[in-house]
């Protein structure tokens, strides 16, 4: 039993699945938006989890785009990135 609930949302108790997010932050002068960001997601409730792996990712493209000083922006996550573990 306490395998089954590692595979299962711990918010609803939904069937967590691989799949895709989006990601955002707020920098304060400014958004950043990442589409297609590799996943856990829950099929119920809609929760997400990243890998430590995909987060490392996701901070170098926030780290750039805070160079470029945007507003907004918008990428979508580099389509090598790893699977996501579950």
């Amino acid at each position: 039993m306490m395998s089954e609930l590692i595979d299962n949302c711990p918010l609803c108790a939904g069937a967590k699945k691989s799949g895709i997010t989006v990601f955002s932050v707020d920098l304060g002068f400014g958004v950043v938006m990442v589409r297609n960001v590799p996943a856990t997601v829950c099929s119920q409730c809609g929760a997400d989890w990243i890998s430590d792996e995909v987060a490392q990712q996701l901070e170098s493209i926030v780290e750039e785009a805070k160079l470029k000083h945007h507003q907004v922006e918008v990428s979508t996550f580099p389509l090598s990135a790893p699977a996501p573990m579950q």
